[in-house]
């Protein structure tokens, strides 16, 4: 087998869809180096939890010939294929969510905004892996196995989206799709050093009950924040069979001004989280690159404290949790020791330990609003630690700094803005920590201003990019 040519699987999506239009690439050709991208990688890595690659094929073939005719109908993304996370649904596709509980599920329905995907002219080429139900920040499952990061072996490439943000890295997709009820989409697109997106709580429909969890949003992960706006602008606006989509559709600028003049909160550790010295460095150097280019940091304190985390667990516990015992319970033999783990929270809150994270999300939403109304945009990090196996056992103690930490929500930062369901969040990489892992950023805006975030992003990968050249990829894999 000829080598893969590295440098098609790593071009952006926009890059991509401009030489399928320009008819220089064609999407069979493109495809057939995803695929070959993955055969040399899935043996190491593990992202993809169903492949279609013939299937794939078929509809990458109808592309090529739609734009050699130049036909007037040529959809948005034509041809550009994208992995689907095994969570939402698509009609006639297994979804398992990970589970050997739904290892015979067939969706009957499609996801509303995987339908606006197909819609505009992907390619379902493979499904990516997540844990359990979706149910920790690591991805590793009984039915489809462990997935790490491609930066180093042995290490978590982040969950539940985390198959997304492997293959993201590695160069098997251009495009991934995420969801995120605590983090989900923004812990793998950190330990994988890509771009993953939490748009505010309605702005991308769905279809599923969970949806109607102000928690819980589905967002793109991408390589590039350019692709991210290709993506998020399709993924959004009101669905007339979701109520809790958000009128009228936003749409997000292609371009952005610089960054110069605008006022950045940023703060280290939330008021509460123990700091690897890694994603210290990188935080500090990310500050300094945003300082260079103008903007005004200002250091704050939110008023937060362990109290947000402790709730934050009893609310998923109560609501979440008992949804995972209810399955597990039937068959406790089935489950991996993540879902184990969450069933057994579940019978550990009670409503009034549900209702009282309402009171605390009220707090902490007052002190992130007075912030937010005086700065632009808000920087934290994305994990607080990198150094999570990749098939981290929530019974073995995850240590930061000496101190043992919540084994869920201890290394990372992520979940607290869940609480906060209506603020953007973005989260980007910072660079690569002296051991080897990547780590990321995270950017937040006031409430429903995705633009912000974006604006911010696109400077900062101006001035410190990312996987654009082969001594920014990851090193594991490289040919």
């Amino acid at each position: 087998m000829t080598s893969t040519d590295l440098e098609l699987c790593y071009l952006s999506a926009a890059d991509v869809l401009e030489r399928f239009r320009a008819c220089s690439l064609s999407p069979v050709e493109y495809l057939a180096e995803l695929i070959k991208r993955a055969e040399e990688t899935e043996p190491v890595i593990n992202a993809f939890a169903f492949t279609w690659f013939d299937q794939a094929m078929d509809q990458a073939k109808e592309a090529e010939a739609k734009y050699a005719r130049k036909d007037t109908d040529i959809r948005e993304l034509e041809g550009l294929p994208v992995a689907v996370k095994d969570q939402p649904d698509i009609k006639g596709q297994p979804m398992t969510m990970g589970s050997l509980y739904l290892k015979d599920n067939i969706s009957a329905e499609t996801d509303f905004s995987i339908q606006r995907l197909l819609d505009a002219g992907v390619i379902v080429h493979a499904r990516t892996t997540t844990g359990e139900f979706c149910c920790s920040g690591v991805s590793d499952s009984k039915i489809h196995g462990t997935t790490h990061t491609p930066w180093k072996s042995g290490y978590t490439c982040g969950g539940s989206s985390g198959g997304s943000g492997a293959s993201l890295a590695v160069g098997s997709t251009p495009l991934a799709t995420g969801s995120d009820i605590g983090g989900s989409i923004r812990i793998p697109a950190a330990c994988c050093g890509v771009v993953g997106y939490k748009p505010p709580y309605g702005r991308n429909p769905g279809c599923s009950a969970v949806h109607f969890d102000t928690y819980a949003v589905m967002g793109p992960m991408t390589r590039t924040v350019s692709d991210a706006v290709i993506m998020q602008n399709l993924l959004c606006g009101p669905h007339p069979l979701d109520n809790a989509s958000i009128r009228p559709k936003y749409v997000l600028p292609d371009t952005y001004e610089d960054i110069r003049g605008l006022r950045i909160a940023w703060s280290m550790d939330l008021g509460f989280f123990e700091m690897d010295e890694h994603v210290h460095a990188n935080t500090m150097k990310t500050l300094d690159v945003l300082q260079d280019l103008g903007a005004e940091l200002v250091e704050v304190d939110f008023g937060w404290s362990a109290e947000a985390d402790r709730d934050l667990l009893n609310y998923l516990d109560h609501l979440f949790n008992g949804y995972i015992k209810s399955i597990v319970d039937t068959d406790p033999d089935l489950a991996t020791p993540w879902a184990t783990y969450c069933a057994n929270a579940a019978g550990k809150t009670s409503a009034a330990d549900f209702s009282a994270a309402y009171e605390t999300q009220a707090r902490m939403s007052r002190h992130v609003g007075a912030i937010m109304d005086d700065c632009y945009a808000f920087i934290c990090p994305t994990c607080n630690f990198q150094e999570i196996p990749a098939d981290q056992d929530p019974n073995d103690p995850v240590v930061v700094n000496g101190k043992t930490v919540d084994p869920l929500y201890g290394w990372c930062m992520a979940h607290p803005f869940n609480m906060l369901g209506r603020l953007p969040v973005l989260s980007a990489p910072s660079g690569i920590g002296g051991n080897g892992l990547p780590t990321g950023i995270q950017i937040v805006a006031r409430h429903l201003d995705d633009e912000r975030v974006f604006r911010v992003a696109t400077a900062l990968e101006k001035a410190q990019p990312w996987l654009d050249c082969p001594e920014r990829r990851p090193c594991l894999l490289r040919a």
